[in-house]
């Protein structure tokens, strides 16, 4: 038996194309999927350490409720898709309950990688303005994670041109699905 937890960021829903497809992917793959919608953080996030913080251990005890009852040992392969301070609260909650998992991170938050020990692929944008791409580079490196940058991307991996931004989603895609097959 095979589970995809979806972690969303704070604007980023699991309905937005990131999430949305790998859902998709993962469930072709043959895993069930458990959505995480933790929710009612205060405005204002970015720059704001002590609102990040508050943030993430809202989110963090929202998934020991919406979680309690999943008896993640019953799965022989467990995924954790997430994105922004969502990568951050996966790590955490995989390392809480000692889960082996594998994961998707979307464009994690410099806060992310002290939580990050577990394999998985990371997707950074050069634009992103939550973290510069020299620490994702570093913190990738120093943990071997595979790292997929892509050139001018925003936090939300959009440049800003639709059709290149489609055709970004669709590569973005075929990695992920590349990492799960």
């Amino acid at each position: 038996m095979k589970i995809a937890v979806v972690f969303p960021g704070i604007g980023y829903h699991v309905e937005k194309p990131l999430l949305y497809y790998s859902k998709k992917v993962a469930a072709v793959h043959g895993y069930e999927i458990k959505d995480v919608p933790y929710g009612n953080f205060p405005s204002g996030v970015k720059g704001n350490k002590e609102k990040m913080n508050a943030c993430f251990t809202c989110a963090l005890d929202q998934c020991e409720d919406i979680l309690r009852d999943v008896d993640f040992f019953q799965y022989t392969d467990i995924l954790f898709l997430s994105k922004s301070i969502g990568t951050a609260i996966a790590s955490a909650y995989g390392q809480k309950h000692e889960l082996k998992t594998k994961n998707v991170y979307f464009t994690p938050v410099r806060e992310s990688f002290r939580f990050m020990d577990q394999p998985g692929i990371v997707f950074h944008g050069t634009a992103d303005g939550w973290v510069d791409t020299e620490t994702v580079i570093t913190e990738c490196k120093d943990r071997k994670l595979p790292l997929h940058i892509i050139e001018n991307a925003n936090h939300s991996l959009e440049v800003g041109d639709w059709a290149q931004d489609v055709r970004n989603l669709e590569s973005i895609m075929v990695s992920v699905e590349k990492f799960l097959a």
